[in-house]
């Protein structure tokens, strides 16, 4: 019956959070305070209530620094017939997607107000020639009324080269049309140009991890607790070479940063495993288990790798954030692309779980000792040993010290 339910859960954990990616406060700068800027900020707003966190950039310039410094995932840039879309695929292809898609949809809009305003003057000032021209005739005065066609003729003439003008500004055959240009402040490698290579990484990653710490518990040869350290900060240092020598040398999605790179990789392999190795080291095979859980089915699939923490569900996107995948996933990127801006919070998690598992690797052994010594019903070294049956006294036979400690666990 736990199988079953085991399997629904896991299933959930990975389709609920994708099935759910939409915008919730994505942090989006705007350029500018002007009316064009307002109305824009007032219409998504109205159209998409909750999905951008929007900030004010007095320039371009300004706002391409915030996207480097990832203060942001984008900027709208909008002027009378041009927005300029500001965007970091590197920060995330689908986030850059969604800037574009919205950007073409607010030039869209602006196009059909335009396109109205334009008609609706054409047409006020149709209805006032035909106003002056009515009561010229009405007059009967054929001298007003040459004057009155002369000025309708000139309203007319002037309507015309007003909207031949704006169809020259905004480059359009037959009405104003509003301009948009997107341009990758931090574009993503050309050899992943969707970042597949990248998100595709951090569920192996985990998966290594976690192997790496339940071999390095449950191997008979390493005895000591110092022997388990040094064997999981080698394997984690060895295993992210590789996966860097793969990952770049062959595929070519991790272009920058090279050395800091591979240890950010090695750090989040420490996380994971050392996590592991810790938990199966207080709990038996059952923290291979809850470890698993862990890491896969909740850190895994809430760690935003493939989208963003602010496309998942809310609390999803912190709690991925607080677990070995989510937060080796964001650090990478910062690493990788962004010359480590942001990091710092990202970098304070991986730490946090590699101390707690490598100390719990370190000194589980204690606990177990103390918890099997409590449990025991041996006699303490010194006493004499209980009468074997069929004699008649108690045997002189003291039990050492050194050898009743052979008899727990051998890594003391």
């Amino acid at each position: 019956m736990g199988l079953p339910i085991a399997i629904t859960l896991a299933v959930m954990a990975f389709a609920w959070p994708a099935g759910r990616i939409s915008p919730r406060d994505v942090p989006v700068g705007i350029v500018g305070t002007g009316p064009a800027s307002q109305h824009a900020v007032e219409g998504l707003t109205r159209e998409k209530p909750g999905a951008f966190d929007f900030r004010l950039y007095p320039d371009q310039q300004a706002a391409r620094a915030a996207i480097k410094n990832r203060d942001v995932y984008g900027a709208f840039a909008i002027s009378g017939h041009r927005i300029t879309v500001l965007k970091a695929t590197a920060a995330s292809p689908s986030v850059a997607q969604l800037l574009t898609d919205v950007g073409q949809q607010v030039a869209q809009r602006a196009t059909q107000e335009l396109a109205a305003r334009q008609k609706a003057a054409a047409q006020k000032a149709e209805a006032a020639a035909q106003k002056a021209e009515a009561a010229a005739q009405k007059a009967g005065d054929a001298k007003s009324r040459k004057k009155v066609h002369e000025q309708t003729a000139g309203q007319q003439d002037a309507a015309q080269s007003k909207a031949a003008g704006q169809e020259a500004a905004a480059g359009s055959g037959s009405s104003v049309q509003v301009l948009v240009k997107a341009v990758d402040v931090v574009p993503v490698a050309t050899e992943d140009p969707r970042g597949v290579v990248f998100s595709s990484s951090v569920f192996p990653l985990t998966i290594c991890g976690i192997l790496i710490g339940a071999f390095v518990t449950m191997a008979r040869g390493l005895a000591r607790p110092r022997h388990r350290v040094m064997t999981l900060l080698v394997s984690c240092g060895v295993a992210a070479l590789g996966v860097y020598l793969v990952a770049q040398g062959f595929l070519g999605a991790l272009p920058h940063n090279h050395v800091a790179t591979w240890a950010i990789l090695s750090l989040v392999l420490l996380s994971i495993s050392a996590t592991a190795a810790g938990v199966i080291r207080l709990l038996g095979p059952t923290g291979l288990g809850l470890s698993a859980a862990l890491m896969v089915f909740v850190g895994n699939a809430f760690s935003g790798a493939t989208s963003a923490p602010e496309m998942l569900p809310k609390g999803v996107d912190h709690v991925g954030q607080w677990l070995p995948p989510g937060a080796g996933a964001s650090l990478l990127r910062d690493t990788t692309y962004f010359d480590g801006n942001a990091d710092a919070g990202h970098l304070a998690v991986l730490a946090l779980w590699s101390v707690c598992g490598l100390a719990a690797v370190m000194y589980g052994h204690w606990a177990i000792r103390d918890g099997r010594g409590a449990q025991t019903d041996a006699p303490p070294s010194g006493e004499l040993l209980p009468a074997l049956p069929g004699s008649g006294t108690g045997l002189p036979v003291r039990r050492h010290a050194h050898a009743h400690a052979r008899r727990h666990d051998g890594d003391g």
